[in-house]
């Protein structure tokens, strides 16, 4: 059953509301610390505030890549209307993570990062999965969808990529337990596992569908 636009709206709304909800707790949290010198953010208030919108980033990516999935197994066409602001929310916690890392850890000293970039792999990783980020969220809009044609699909490929550069970052940033990256790096594979899965499905009766139309032809020629 298709939403009506009342109800996508209010769905709309809840959702925007349940994806700023980290980050309106992170502000609070760093607000209590900065005012109170409390321990609300632990005893690295930094590394925690980088971790938080970090690991956000990388859930909503995961959400988002699981648009798809979930459609074509529930067969419920408007959840594809919430891919694309759950890929923007991944941009936007991911563009936070990488400026608190700019000026809570380097401190302003930015041009330190490139130094940063070529000395450690994960953030090399990290750094990368962010740039490849931003064309796909410069290119959301659809405007840019008509501008690019068949290449706006080809461009916005590149979020499996990108889904490979972040988990990696991840597991590369965590020295001892790796269970949480493990944990994304799987429901990362079962995502691209079944993205792959459909394409070979696909291009399966593409092939047997070309089989048919030769012979279709000649038998209504004959006729």
């Amino acid at each position: 059953m298709a939403a009506t636009p009342k109800k996508l709206i209010a769905t709309k709304t809840i959702v925007h509301a349940l994806c700023l909800t980290p980050l309106a707790i992170l502000a609070w949290q760093f607000w209590d610390v900065f005012r109170t010198g409390s321990d609300a953010l632990g005893a690295d208030p930094v590394a925690e505030v980088e971790h938080r919108l970090g690991i956000w980033a990388l859930r909503f990516l995961m959400i988002a890549l699981a648009v798809t999935p979930l459609r074509q197994l529930t067969g419920q066409a408007v959840l594809i209307r919430f891919r694309r602001m759950l890929g923007l929310y991944a941009f936007a916690y991911a563009t936070l993570h990488f400026a608190a890392y700019l000026g809570l850890d380097l401190r302003g000293y930015w041009l330190q990062i490139f130094e940063e970039i070529a000395k450690r792999p994960y953030i090399t990783v990290g750094f990368g999965a962010w740039l490849l980020l931003l064309p796909l969220a410069i290119t959301s809009t659809q405007g840019w969808i008509r501008r690019l044609g068949r290449r706006w699909g080809l461009l916005h490929k590149l979020v499996y990529a990108i889904g490979v550069l972040a988990v990696l970052h991840f597991w590369w940033l965590v020295k001892s337990d790796i269970r949480e990256p493990a944990l994304y790096a799987g429901i990362l594979t079962a995502l691209l596992g079944w993205r792959i899965w459909k394409w070979q499905q696909k291009r399966r009766q593409g092939k047997l569908q070309n089989r048919r139309t030769p012979s279709g032809s000649v038998a209504t020629q004959q006729q």
